[in-house]
This record gives structure tokens, sequence and C-alpha cells, in this order.
């Protein structure tokens, strides 16, 4: 690999920006600076710290370090959030030849980037990933049978679809040509927390990729943000490619947990009738308001996870949200009347004006209750 005077680091534009998504990671930022700077010695590069507003404060933290190093940037994003979106910006926001995507909780190899860069210099592939899973490679920071299982279970599905093979898609420490990510960028999805899949799914034609083994190391310091819902969001992500972007992915995970809220709905009247011994209308009553309310925590926690309402904030969306459902019900009873009494079937009118209430809850929700 041709190095480049130390004398010389700083001058001119960098050939690499290391873009580092981040959400409560303030204790890792000075570290993984500080090993970034002795891995990438000799070469012109900088770190784009993206913060999903963190409470902890690490914005400040990188804003901190970036006052006595030019070569730390900061991105902050207020009332959104999501690893993939954040990748997304950092890596539009770079001028650098190439981009490299690594965690910013001190588990991924940094020592590997030199090697990374030499190989995409060297034009044999399109993108390097490190990998766990190839001879050499380690993955035992991946801590807990639930991580192993999610992770797994994540790796199998992903090779079945995907038109290369890799041993690690599941990977989120990897290296592109920045010109390459910006003519992909504007067919991602931007959703969930596995970038490099969607990248690899968006390419016109298979890349060429060529994986490298890395060591995935134990966390230092905060915790994992590997739970349930990232499998639910990798399951989105794949949706969203099947259907080729034509119905919103929001939309389809609105939808979803409409029909949980409708079972909730019923398992509700029936404990209120046959166990509390609640009349209809009592029982109807009661089991419309707790399916509201679990419809609203659904969306909050799932299809909303970007823009989570809390606080004040929470129970000023939930009341919002009951108006809004409770008018989109009368618009579901009232062009499905409507329908049945122009002589429209039973099932057809009913499926008709379920469908509207739908749309309606989900274009005023977006527009009033998760606003940005």
């Amino acid at each position: 690999m041709d190095l480049i005077h130390p004398g010389s680091v700083l001058a001119g534009a960098p050939e690499l920006s290391v873009v580092v998504p981040c959400y409560n990671e303030r204790a890792n930022v000075a570290p993984l600076v500080a090993a970034l700077d002795a891995a990438l010695e000799g070469l012109r590069w900088e770190a784009v710290f993206v913060d999903d507003d963190s409470p902890d404060g690490t914005a400040a933290e990188v804003r901190r370090v970036g006052a006595a190093d030019s070569r730390i940037r900061c991105i902050r994003r207020l009332r959104r959030r999501g690893l993939a979106s954040a990748v997304i910006e950092g890596a539009l926001s770079s001028s650098a030849a190439y981009v490299a995507v690594i965690d910013g909780d001190l588990q991924h190899d940094e020592t590997r980037l030199p090697e990374m860069l030499a190989t995409l210099r060297g034009g044999g592939c399109d993108i390097v990933v490190g990998s766990r899973h190839v001879s050499g490679g380690d993955a035992t920071g991946l801590a807990g049978a639930w991580r192993h299982l999610l992770s797994d279970f994540g790796i199998r599905v992903a090779q079945a679809i995907l038109p290369v093979r890799l041993t690690d898609p599941m990977s989120g420490f990897f290296m592109l040509e920045r010109r390459l990510f910006e003519s992909l960028a504007p067919s991602l999805t931007g959703h969930g927390f596995k970038i490099l899949l969607d990248l690899l799914l968006a390419a016109p034609s298979g890349l060429r990729v060529r994986e490298i083994p890395v060591r995935f190391r134990e966390r230092a310091a905060g915790e994992s943000k590997l739970d349930a819902l990232v499998l639910t969001q990798f399951a989105g992500l794949l949706l969203d490619k099947a259907l080729h972007g034509l119905v919103p992915l929001r939309f389809i995970a609105f939808a979803a947990v409409g029909a949980v809220g409708v079972l909730v709905h019923l398992t509700v009247l029936a404990a209120a009738g046959r166990w509390a011994g609640l009349g209809f209308h009592d029982a109807q009553t009661l089991a419309t308001i707790v399916a509201m309310v679990a419809n609203f925590q659904l969306n909050n926690q799932i299809t909303y996870r970007d823009q989570r309402l809390r606080g004040a904030r929470l129970w000023r969306g939930l009341l919002l949200f009951m108006l809004v459902c409770g008018l989109g019900a009368i618009a579901n009873i009232g062009i499905a009347t409507v329908l049945y009494r122009g002589h429209t079937t039973w099932p057809l009118a009913g499926a008709a004006g379920a469908v509207i209430g739908v749309v309606w809850n989900y274009a005023v929700s977006a527009t009033l209750v998760w606003r940005r």
C-alpha cells in the first residue's frame, strides 16, 4: 500500500470517510477515534459520526473531540432514528473517494481498514466486507444465545435471496467507493439496521464482493441495540424489496398493527362479556379503547420507531391517535353502508370500508401524530 508522508496527512480532501452511526455511544467516541488514528496512520481520512440525538450526549462528545481534530465531524439528527438512514446521510455528506461503515461500539476491528482500502484500490472488487465467518474470522463478541440466534437466522435468509455469495451478509463493517454508494442511494429503503443487505439488493447486477476475516470484539461500554424489533425490520426490508417499493413499508406495518388490533379488540370483547359480565355496549367500548391504545403503542414501537414519541409528546400523540381512529371508524362505517345500500355484497362493502379506514388512519396519523 502506498502511504502518504505523515507531514501531509491533513492536506487536501480525505481519501477515506469512516461513517459511524451511533446512539448512546458517548463513552466509546474518544477510544474509537484513538483506535482509528492508530489504524489509519499515514492515510488521509475522516470520521463522520451520525448521531440520532442520543440523550447521553454522544454528539457533544464528538464535537469535543472534533474541536481538537478537524478529521472528526458530527451529524446530529433530530426526531429520527435508524442505522441504515444514518449511514446514508453520513456517506452522502462525504467527498472522499472511499466510504467505510463501522459501528460505534468498538466491536468491529478497525485495524482491518487499511487492508480493505488496499483491496478496493486494487480494482478487483466493488465492495469489501469484514466477515466474522470466513477462515480467520471470529464472532465471539456476539454475546448471548438470543443474539446468535437472530444473527444466524438472518444470515440464512439473506444468503437465500442475495445475488452474490457471502458468509456474513449481516455484517455492518464494509467499504466501497463513494461514487458507487451514491449511484445506489436512490434505490435504498433506508429502513432498519442492515444497510449492507440493502445495498446488495439495490444493485442492478451482482456486485463483485470480497470478504476479509475480522474479529468481532465484545462491547466495551454501553448496551447492544440488537433486539426482536431488528428481526421485524429485517423482514420489512425483504418485503419492501419484493414489492419493489410500490407500497410504502410504513403503510404495510401500520396495516399489520391494525390487524393485531382487531385480535386485541375481539379478545377484550369476549373477556369483558364472558368473565366481567359487562353488557355488549360497555364491553365494546372497553375493547375499542384497549385496541386503540395497543395499536398506538405498537405503531410507536415498530411503525414509527425512528420517530418514537416520548414524555408529553407520547400522551398528546395517544389522544390524537384515538381521535384519528374514531374519525376513521366513522368513515369506515359510512362508506361501507353506502356501498351496501347500493347493492354491493356485504363482504365487499365491509372490505372497502375497512380499506378506507386504514388509509385514513395512516395518512392522518403520519401527518398529525408522528409528524417530523
